[in-house]
């Protein structure tokens, strides 16, 4: 026997084991998330979804009462629909994101690239394409609410090797252009503050962890994702090129963030000025 749940009005099929699997996940203790979608049906059957799996959920449907929300509420992680009334989700994360420092999470329609895209270079932190598979959509979810709760650098052993110079054993990691506090997930670039989304601070300290040694894209997407590197998933090329630009590393000719071709990205030991 299968058992179908309809999520943006489409069927996902599950075998009774498969949602009893889905349904007894560990849950995370954290504050609200905000679900940003007009589409009702969709918004109550994500609602509910989440709110089984321990989660709590409120419902906004317009873009500029939800960009005046997260501003003002702070929730724990944010879940913002593309297409809205008033003001695109586009529009809403390019808003609210200097002043909002929590994950968000865009959904965006099937193979929308461009949609993909500008979400990430606005300052969202990750997102899944319609229709909305269940287990993908918690896994995101659970994934850049652990990141940004814990507010550690790396928590998975086998990726914490080497650090910037000597100090890998401290939390403040320093090079003569960069430094970046975990404790605060804050980062500085010749003194100046960088403002840094999540996943951008996650990438970032990801890099700076193995300082030095090139990093291949599969544990980029393992450690940030959740899953491995197919060859064809762009985002992490266009995270990489985002903080190349914040921290104002030459594109054509890098110095601090170097790509290795059909390797992966290496953070320089030592960065030049």
């Amino acid at each position: 026997m299968k058992i179908s749940c309809a999520i943006d009005a489409k069927l996902v099929v599950m075998m009774p084991h498969e949602l009893n699997q889905m349904l007894s996940m560990s849950l995370p203790d954290h504050s609200g998330i905000l679900l940003v979608e007009d589409d009702q049906e969709l918004a109550s059957l994500v609602k509910e979804y989440l709110c089984k799996n321990g989660f709590s959920v409120d419902i906004c449907s317009d873009g500029e009462v939800a960009a005046r929300r997260i501003i003002n509420e702070e929730p724990a992680l944010v879940i913002l629909d593309v297409m809205l009334p008033s003001m695109s989700g586009m529009d809403v994360c390019r808003e609210v994101r200097t002043q909002y420092q929590g994950p968000i999470l865009m959904l965006t329609a099937l193979d929308e690239d461009v949609d993909q895209m500008l979400g990430l270079e606005l300052g969202a932190d990750d997102y899944v394409i319609k229709p909305i598979k269940p287990r993908l959509l918690l896994s995101r979810v659970k994934a850049l609410l652990r990141r940004s709760t814990q507010g550690k650098g790396l928590s998975n052993g086998d990726l914490s090797g080497a650090a910037l110079g000597s100090g890998h054993h401290s939390d403040l990691a320093k090079s003569p252009r960069l430094e970046i506090e975990k404790k605060t997930r804050t980062v500085l670039s010749n003194g100046a503050p960088v403002p840094l989304t999540t996943a951008e601070f996650d990438l970032l300290l990801l890099l700076a962890e193995h300082a030095g040694t090139i990093v291949s894209r599969d544990t980029i997407l393992s450690h940030l994702r959740g899953f491995q590197y197919d060859g064809l998933d762009r985002s992490i090329d266009r995270r990489v090129s985002r903080l190349r630009r914040k921290l104002e590393d030459d594109p054509v000719d890098p110095r601090i963030i170097k790509t290795i071709r059909g390797k992966g990205y290496l953070l320089s030991a030592v960065i030049q000025a």
